[in-house]
């Protein structure tokens, strides 16, 4: 409390204040219209920003800010059960949001000061952040080539990244570089800078239209309240990052029932062996189709179970209470972890045995199916799953802590 008696505020963050039914109404419609063109953009590589505009207009960028600091008052599970909703649309249009809302989210645990009013004045105003931290040739924190350094009273970034999701349709790109000595800082730079060269040098078989590639930047500039430590970054940092991820692929999941429903039910034949002449109505088909869709529910459960304890942390930070925090950010490393496993299973599962209920068909161009296992595989590779099993085994055998120091391993970057 201040001297006269007022309540201060340790952050932007407050208890969500939006219910699920008023958030679906608003955005549902919006997620339905990107639905529309999905399997043309994707077979063609046709990039969305009209539909990113779409998405902008309807306020996606600013779900998390609180109702007082003009936004929706959304929580954490809402938000990504929102984001696995539009990846259910277009895996590639959902993907694309990730790091937009990870900076928003680390400037509501942000202190309040002019600086940050004026980024949540940016994302009211509908300002979209893109960019990557990662550096090709297995860059990490320790070799980082890319340099943010003060030159002449401004500050100038220096380096080339790969990975830059939703570059082509950002206005600021959030960069990591080393600053002087052993710091390494984000710098926020504006996309239209004309030091910035935007490459699709993009040639993974999935994510064909996020905008993954190459961003180079020549003596960009960068003003004092767009540079910050790295380690000040919000704590959930790499928790956020992951389970947005961890949306898309919910998402897929979710597209796959669809999808495989609509193409069994347009299947004019079926083979000698069946038991049904038609399909639709054969046991074993629906019985495919039944498991596929409890794949799918296992996305929906466990995405809902880990972004659930992300909710809890934000609290913690937002109320100051340190131990509370600490607890909680261990939770969320193990639920995260759980939930990492149960999806990427559940997707690849699902976007694979769909095909069990589908006959020659199923694999026509036309419908495009093998697209969500190409953009389920590709998002399962960002994070390596080979290793989580054995950290949650150690954590609740031997209690070895289970959240990772990136900074001393040497690695670092956006779910990493």
């Amino acid at each position: 409390m201040t001297a006269t008696g007022e309540r201060t505020t340790l952050t932007y963050l407050r208890p969500a204040t939006a219910s699920a039914g008023e958030l679906s109404a608003r955005f549902q419609p919006v997620f339905d219209r990107v639905a529309e063109g999905n399997v043309e953009r994707e077979k063609n590589r046709v990039f969305p920003h009209e539909q990113v505009r779409w998405l902008k207009e309807a306020g996606l960028g600013r779900v998390r800010i609180p109702v007082e600091h003009g936004g929706f008052g959304a929580s954490l599970e809402q938000t990504f059960a929102l984001l696995a909703d539009l990846g259910e649309a277009d895996a590639n249009v959902a993907h694309i949001w990730r790091n937009h809302l990870a900076f928003v989210e680390d400037r509501l645990n942000a202190a309040p000061s002019a600086t940050n009013d004026r980024w949540i004045r940016r994302f009211l105003d509908g300002d979209f952040v893109g960019g990557g931290w990662t550096e090709a040739n297995n860059g990490t924190f320790a070799t980082l080539k890319t340099t943010v350094r003060e030159d002449g009273g401004r500050w100038r970034v220096n380096g080339a990244k790969f990975y830059a999701t939703g570059s082509l349709y950002a206005d600021w790109l959030d960069v990591l570089g080393k600053g002087e000595g052993d710091t390494v800082l984000t710098a926020l730079v504006r996309r239209d800078d004309p030091g910035v060269e935007l490459i699709d040098d993009w040639t993974g078989f999935g994510q064909r239209t996020t905008a993954s590639g190459t961003a180079n930047y020549r003596d960009v500039p960068a003003e004092d309240g767009d540079v910050f430590p790295a380690g000040e970054r919000f704590v959930y940092q790499g928790h956020f990052y992951q389970t947005a991820m961890l949306s898309v692929l919910a998402g897929i999941t979710r597209a796959v029932v669809r999808d495989g429903i609509a193409a069994l039910k347009a299947r004019g034949r079926n083979y000698p062996q069946a038991l049904s002449p038609v399909p639709a109505t054969d046991a074993q088909l629906l019985q495919v189709i039944g498991g596929v869709s409890v794949h799918a529910f296992t996305a929906r459960a466990a995405l809902s179970a880990s972004s659930r304890t992300l909710d809890l942390v934000a609290a913690a930070h937002a109320a100051g209470d340190e131990v509370a925090r600490k607890q909680r950010v261990l939770e969320a490393e193990v639920a995260t972890a759980q939930a990492q496993l149960a999806i990427i299973d559940a997707a690849l599962q699902a976007t694979t045995t769909v095909f069990d209920a589908l006959g020659a068909s199923g694999v026509s161009e036309n419908l495009l199916l093998d697209r969500h296992w190409r953009n389920a595989r590709t998002l399962a590779s960002h994070n390596p799953r080979v290793y989580k099993a054995r950290i949650l085994g150690d954590w609740l055998v031997n209690e070895t802590d289970p959240v990772p120091n990136l900074a001393a391993l040497g690695r670092g970057g956006q779910g990493d």
